[in-house]
């Protein structure tokens, strides 16, 4: 089974079109949260996913649309752009993002949003906090988003308490060989590694391996969407530069 990973779109139909164009055949999309917030396309893109054999989860940015977290843990802007999207979901749209659950266990895998011990808000960046969260997951690997960051952290076999990060390159797939993994695809949405190219993976479940991608897609259009809704102007910028 060949799946398609990604994480953090934020209702950016462009970049979700550009990364599912790139991928090429696929059986199934895993998508670990943050359908929608700060883009201008949550219908559009809740929408497109749905055409796909789909699991996905539900992120910060999902329940904060749903009213299930309060928007005053958000920013200014990530507020206003929360706000917004209430407004513009369909009753069936509303429904499907309400029934997203926060952690799924598929074949042989541990799906979160943040991570394992707190799934739908912590975030994993660097090897203290991933090594608190290996004894939070009983699967060889945890694939997790929110932080919009490509990054890897392995714990060897018999280490416990000792934690490496694993810089590994795109268009080169590697397999988890040994140990235990958390792995985070990137952003398709809105990248924050200073690339703003839209961030993937794909994953040979049966052979446990892992690719990281890239992929170009047309910026401008999101962002004049997103000038024509009026959404913050630093939403708007930052998709220029990846951060």
């Amino acid at each position: 089974m060949r799946y398609l990973i990604i994480s953090d779109i934020h209702a950016n139909l462009a970049a979700l079109n550009a990364v599912i164009a790139d991928a090429g055949t696929f059986d199934r999309i895993w998508c670990l949260g943050d359908l929608t917030g700060y883009g201008p396309d949550p219908n559009e893109c809740l929408d497109r996913l749905r055409e796909f054999p789909l699991t996905s989860l539900a992120g910060n940015h999902d329940w904060a649309v749903l009213g299930k977290l309060n928007l005053e843990e958000f920013n200014r802007d990530a507020r206003a752009a929360c706000l917004w999207t209430r407004q513009q979901l369909t009753a069936a749209n509303h429904a499907f993002l309400a029934a997203l659950p926060v952690l799924v266990k598929e074949e042989g895998y541990t799906l979160v949003h943040a991570s394992p011990s707190e799934p739908v808000e912590e975030y994993v960046l660097d090897a203290l906090t991933a090594e608190y969260n290996f004894s939070h997951f009983d699967t060889p690997v945890c694939l997790l988003g929110h932080s919009h960051w490509p990054v890897a952290f392995m714990q060897p076999e018999d280490a416990t308490g000792l934690c490496v990060q694993v810089r590994a390159p795109y268009f080169q797939p590697f397999k988890f060989n040994g140990g235990k993994w958390i792995i985070n695809p990137g952003s398709v949405g809105q990248p924050r590694d200073g690339n703003p190219d839209a961030s993937y993976a794909i994953l040979e479940v049966e052979e446990g391996q892992w690719e990281y991608r890239r992929v170009a897609y047309p910026v401008e259009e999101t962002q004049r969407k997103m000038r024509h809704h009026r959404l913050p102007l630093r939403l708007i910028e930052r998709l220029t530069h990846g951060h």
